[in-house]
């Protein structure tokens, strides 16, 4: 489920100060669209991919994927060398290795989520979260402090879990469908009428849209250092 890292593609809008060109060159920061991309853009919790685009000459480093108008992705970044028009083919590389880290935490997210509830009660709910390449933040709504214990016990779920290795499983369906499989759908998330569920064995199922491993097992170990 990490989806792809590279494809070629072709740019649609170039962005440079919020102005739509036709051409950029050396030193210029601007925001590139593409036809199609292999690039996440930040969203839900999930930082956005860095990487490059590349054709001959051209490298232009990208620093931040976003969502314009909440659909497009941009590429955020800045020319390195050569020159890049509206038209042209290139070669779109995500930074693999970043992404792989990505995906190990926000997997561990959907874990987490479901081992709070299982240990604090049904009535934790997801308010937030920040899903990046070194660690995982996790907001949620509890009445009080978690305990010591209650923490050593979340740990312990996920890294039963993480033993177990169940597969991800992925499927696109109906929203009400989606509901009614179980899967948690999170406060404030605006949805479609077709929706992504990610399951993980018997533990976990979500609406999801983001990246994730193919194996619970590939996350390693999880590990809470701060509440």
């Amino acid at each position: 489920m990490v989806d792809r890292v590279e494809q070629v593609s072709r740019v649609r809008d170039l962005f440079v100060d919020g102005q739509r060109v036709e051409r950029i060159g050396p030193d210029q920061r601007a925001v590139v669209v593409l036809e199609e991309t292999p690039f996440y853009a930040e969203s839900g919790g999930q930082v956005g991919d860095t990487g490059a685009l590349s054709a001959g000459a051209l490298q232009f480093q990208v620093e931040d994927t976003i969502k314009l108008a909440g659909v497009f992705h941009a590429h955020v970044g800045r020319v390195r060398s050569g020159t890049l028009e509206l038209g042209d083919a290139v070669n779109a590389a995500v930074d693999a290795e970043r992404r792989r880290a990505i995906v190990l935490h926000h997997s561990a997210t959907h874990l987490m989520h479901a081992a709070l509830k299982a240990v604090l009660g049904e009535h934790v709910e997801q308010r937030g979260s920040l899903v990046a390449p070194d660690h995982l933040r996790f907001d949620f709504t509890h009445p009080r402090a978690v305990t010591e214990a209650e923490l050593t016990e979340v740990e312990r779920l996920v890294n039963q879990e993480i033993r177990v290795n169940p597969d991800s499983d992925v499927a696109v369906m109906d929203f009400d469908d989606a509901l009614k499989t179980g899967a948690t759908a999170l406060f404030g998330e605006k949805y479609g009428d077709r929706v992504r569920v990610v399951k993980f064995g018997a533990f976990s199922t979500e609406l999801c849209g983001g990246t994730h491993v193919d194996r619970v097992g590939d996350i390693g170990q999880f590990k809470v250092v701060e509440e």
